[in-house]
């Protein structure tokens, strides 16, 4: 291609690089606070949140729109499409993040009893763990680094053993407290919705491993998420 074309499209190129670590910045925050609204049970934080992911979806529109008028104005073949189409698919999935993270900010309305401490320590590990999947593999994408985001994937088995272990914890207050069935069963949805967002980070680190080898990772992705075979023993109260 010319120079001037050439310009032009890494021109396009460095603008969609932008709008996703703005997207992916704000994907984080979203992130950090759904779940202190939640252990703290903070409304008001929660609504932040709820109101916020509205600029993610548009956000997730703009990159889509920019991406697809590069490939009509540009014509990029080869390494060069790939960069466009892996744009599009981590601005979707740091748009599902942020309608997790919406969610999980959501059930600090639904929770009115205190949070045992317990359990809040376990929410905030694992979304703290969540979260830096996810910067790492923003920071692998915007370096082009597919080892670095190979170490996301590979450690996206770290969120779903935490999860696995508040899975359990929760049953058990279930089981011995039925007061605390509700509050629980709202706990479950948000642990759920924090392991999948550590599934989008590891999503995003597929689609980089692609972007920079032409080609998809073969192996099988690591998961110890059990809880679809974990039993519900009712309380025995003979």
């Amino acid at each position: 291609m010319p120079d001037h074309i050439m310009k032009a499209y890494d021109d396009d190129l460095a603008a969609l690089q932008s709008m996703l670590s703005t997207m992916g910045g704000l994907a984080e925050e979203q992130l950090a606070r759904s779940v202190e609204a939640l252990t703290r049970r903070d409304t008001k934080l929660a609504d932040i949140v709820i109101h916020a992911d509205d600029r993610i979806d548009q956000m997730e529109r703009a990159v889509e729109e920019k991406a697809i008028l590069t490939i009509a104005k540009r014509q990029p073949m080869a390494k060069d499409l790939r960069n466009i189409m892996v744009a599009i698919r981590i601005a979707t999935d740091l748009e599902r993040i942020g309608d997790l993270a919406k969610n999980v900010a959501k059930r600090s309305h639904a929770i009115s009893d205190p949070i045992p401490r317990r359990l809040t320590s376990g929410l905030q590990r694992m979304g703290q763990l969540a979260q830096a999947q996810l910067k790492r593999v923003l920071d692998s994408f915007a370096a082009a680094d597919s080892e670095q985001a190979m170490e996301v994937w590979r450690h996206d088995e770290d969120i779903d053993a935490l999860y696995n272990s508040i899975f359990r914890e929760l049953l058990t207050y279930m089981m011995e407290d039925p007061r605390m069935i509700g509050a629980c069963t709202h706990l479950l949805f948000a642990t759920k919705n924090i392991e999948r967002i550590g599934d989008h980070a590891t999503n995003i680190a597929e689609n980089i491993y692609y972007l920079v080898h032409g080609q998809p990772i073969r192996d099988e992705r690591p998961k110890k998420d059990d809880t679809a075979t974990t039993p519900f023993s009712p309380l025995n109260n003979d």
